[in-house]
């Protein structure tokens, strides 16, 4: 397992590189650097080869500057691969690499193996707008009173006051770095999944198998993001981890890697 940094157009992304096998990439998903870390080392994926990396203002990578795009996070995942000499990837995005794992392999068909969906961001559904006001709440707390208090406001909410104990105990180092790259979450990463346009004719130019893997206890946004992502691809795999929510990838990652081999194994 190597870890180095990789020159991708005006920034350098830091990725992780180990395996050997049909190139399978973790686009990482807002806020927490190595949230599919684990995923990615589980014995299910053990015959592939696994490229784990950092987006734009996250941990060892470039800084990110506003405005985000989830364009932009999708462009840059395109020439991370070809600075590895990766032709074509099976790609896994979770929550809002999700968005980022749906751009890029309707824009880069040709690129995209296969697509793995881990509960996609619930911004195109009946109940979006829900969602949306509490973005753009948080948004407008990071403006008034600084990432550090939106930090707090949001992850105290989602995990509970202890969340900095709790995310260490899950990845060690994790509080700090989410401390340090909230600005990145708010100011990029939040208005940028608010502004991302993708709908039904943008799904139908994705031509690779799709597999969605999603939570039995993540709550209405995600029961509707379910559905419509049956919808948009109606040919797509479909797997419900028991007794897991949104946090899925790390409080089941297992479960949630053997339905990605599983999925593989079928499609080769």
């Amino acid at each position: 397992m190597t870890t180095s940094l990789r020159s991708v157009g005006d920034a350098e992304l830091e990725v992780t590189d180990w395996g050997s096998g049909e190139p399978l990439v973790f686009i990482q998903t807002a806020l927490t650097a190595d949230e599919l870390l684990p995923l990615a080392r589980d014995e299910a994926l053990a015959g592939y080869r696994k490229i784990v990396y950092h987006r734009r203002g996250y941990a060892g990578s470039s800084p990110a500057v506003p405005p985000g795009s989830i364009a932009r996070d999708a462009h840059d995942c395109v020439g991370l691969l070809a600075a590895l000499g990766v032709e074509d990837a099976h790609v896994v995005g979770f929550s809002y690499s999700g968005a980022v794992a749906m751009q890029l392999a309707a824009s880069e068909p040709e690129r995209t193996s296969s697509l793995v969906l881990i509960e996609p961001p619930p911004v195109h559904v009946a109940l979006a707008a829900e969602f949306r006001e509490a973005n753009e709440r948080l948004i407008r707390t990071r403006q008034e009173h600084g990432p550090a208090e939106a930090l707090d406001e949001f992850l105290s909410h989602l995990i509970g006051q202890d969340w900095r104990a709790k995310t260490e105990q899950q990845i060690p180092g994790s509080g700090r770095q989410m401390e340090r790259d909230a600005a990145t979450f708010f100011d990029c990463d939040m208005p940028a999944l608010l502004d991302w346009e993708f709908g039904p004719e943008d799904a139908r130019r994705i031509a690779c198998a799709v597999l969605h893997v999603g939570g039995s206890d993540s709550g209405p946004w995600f029961a509707q993001v379910r559905e419509l992502m049956l919808d948009w691809f109606p040919g797509a795999e479909d797997v419900v981890i028991a007794d897991a929510d949104h946090g899925l990838a790390l409080s089941h990652p297992a479960e949630v890697a053997q339905a990605i081999a599983l999925f593989l194994e079928r499609e080769r």
